[in-house]
């Protein structure tokens, strides 16, 4: 019997078995009788970092979880150790997790991205039944989600791909969860989803319906864009700080305090304050120093780029952070060039608390340029997918659990409340007067910067983006002339209507063809 094989390995303990059994037995009247086919009301496949924290999360909130794991040790080692006591079923296989759920069933995947997905899925599927939800909490790429969908429905069944935000931490106590895909598997998860996830304002939920197929997981790449971005921004900061004001670890720890108390409070800077109050235990060196300046990444900051570039939208400080961290990887190879490439011999002669004030507004306004392109690209996409977002919903999402949570989010909510057509957030009146306030700060950083010789990419490029998108008057004209010149591409003019389309023989040999006329 299915269930007997479930319950022989719940975990050691007798109240731990006793726990299971009776949350089961509530089930009874609803499900024919059968406790061992209802002893949980939620099954996760996957018991890593993220997967058993989650798992402890969602059984403190009143549910008992199924748990099953491929190395299937794991699953004794959890049930037995951090999980001993507490509701939750261990289960040996995929057939064994199925028949300990009660319906209908909802498993959630967090495992690798990728191709162990569908293989998940495909064994899943035999096991569920019409209504059954099939849940992908990983990092899967938007385009897999919408293509899972499609199959998990095919089959009958309900698909939910979702984001979800805040690493270790987060799961256990309370992420950010982006959930899209079946709009009918919606009513199914609700409660657990926001009886688990992060709360602000006085206990509103981070969770909220996003949308269609792949909707909740391009949401969710699009956060960790902007995280990419963020991360970097404060780098930079954190660079001018130690090289231009020659600042110690301690000092910039006081700085990064002082900032997380005002506009720029979040979890980013809240954590760059701690880290650098942190002494290497072995040689009691700041701890941020003995570490190697090559960064990681996992792709997810990639896959925001290439968005952008496939649906022609200007996303540039998000594509500079993924570029720093390319750059930082080739360590051996700076290190080479550094001996033979020499910068500017200048030393920053300003005053430090004036530039301190400085760095501080053109962070924040290069944070909110960071904002507005991932917003923006998030408008796009729900205009070529069909997708009914939410701006203000999917920023308060982003107040509380997820990594790039920060106060001024709530604004961002306000903003698109005040007008759910706002194109771009710098148009709107709170961001405009912050950006316009910020500039001359932001100016002298950057020019601080590049006379001193240090790197500063994304705060250049928020800045370079936030003068493009002012100017009513771009070179794309010699662009436009340079394309048709060798390619007959066509340009419009400027005292015709938009979308009539002209051609010159330059040379007076390329004749009267023009090429079609497209963009991509």
């Amino acid at each position: 019997m299915k269930g007997s094989s479930v319950r022989n390995r719940l975990a050691a303990s007798d109240s731990n078995r006793l726990a299971v059994q009776t949350h089961g037995a509530e089930h009874l009247e609803n499900y024919g009788g059968d406790t061992m086919s209802a002893e949980a009301d939620f099954g996760l496949i996957g018991l890593a970092v993220m997967g058993e924290n989650l798992v402890l999360n969602i059984e403190s909130r009143g549910y008992t979880v199924a748990v099953y794991n491929r190395t299937t040790s794991k699953v004794d080692d959890f049930v037995t150790g951090r999980a001993a006591g507490k509701k939750i079923v261990g289960t040996h296989t995929i057939e064994e997790l199925c028949a300990s759920l009660a319906r209908p069933r909802k498993v959630m995947m967090l495992v690798k991205a990728g191709g162990a997905i569908d293989s998940i899925i495909e064994a899943l599927i035999p096991h569920l039944e019409p209504g059954d939800v099939i849940i992908d909490g990983g990092n899967s790429h938007y385009d897999d989600s919408i293509r899972r969908t499609k199959r998990v429905e095919e089959a009958g069944l309900l698909f939910i791909g979702t984001g979800v935000s805040g690493g270790e931490e987060g799961a256990l106590t309370g992420p950010s969860i982006m959930p899209g895909g079946s709009a009918a598997a919606w009513p199914q998860v609700k409660e657990i989803f926001q009886a688990c996830s992060a709360k602000v304002d006085g206990g509103s939920p981070c969770c909220e319906w996003v949308g269609a197929d792949g909707a909740g997981h391009f949401v969710k790449m699009v956060h960790n864009g902007i995280e990419y971005g963020d991360m970097q921004l404060i780098c930079e900061a954190y660079n001018l700080l130690g090289t231009a004001l020659e600042m110690s670890a301690e000092e910039m720890h006081e700085v990064f305090t002082t900032w997380n108390e005002g506009a720029l409070d979040s979890y980013l800077i809240e954590i760059t304050r701690d880290i650098l109050a942190k002494e290497d235990e072995e040689t009691g060196s700041p701890m941020v120093e003995m570490i190697l300046d090559t960064a990681g990444q996992k792709g997810t900051g990639k896959w925001t780029s290439v968005s952008g570039l496939d649906l022609g939208v200007a996303i540039p400080q998000i594509a500079e952070a993924v570029f720093a961290r390319c750059l930082s990887a080739i360590k051996e190879e700076r290190v080479e060039a550094s001996k033979h490439l020499p910068g500017p011999e200048t030393e920053f002669d300003g005053d430090r608390k004036e530039f301190i004030a400085q760095l501080h507004d053109a962070l924040f306004a290069s944070k909110i340029c960071s904002y507005a392109q991932g917003f923006q690209l998030l408008a796009a996409a729900a205009k070529e997918h069909n997708w009914d977002l939410n701006y203000g919903e999917i920023a308060l999402m982003w107040r509380g659990g997820c990594i790039i949570r920060a106060t001024f989010l709530e604004n961002i909510k306000e903003a698109f409340e005040r007008d759910t057509t706002l194109t771009n957030l710098l148009l709107d009146p709170f961001f405009q007067k912050v950006v316009v306030d910020a500039q001359e700060s932001w100016r002298a950083v950057v020019c601080t910067a590049v006379k001193l010789g240090i790197p500063t990419p994304s705060l250049s490029s928020a800045l370079n983006y936030y003068d493009s998108y002012r100017s009513a008057r771009l070179p794309a004209n010699l662009l436009q002339a340079q394309r048709d010149y060798f390619g007959a591409h066509t340009y419009e003019r400027v005292d015709r209507p938009r979308g009539e389309f002209f051609h010159t023989n330059w040379t007076g040999r390329g004749g009267t063809t023009s090429a079609s006329t497209y963009n991509v």
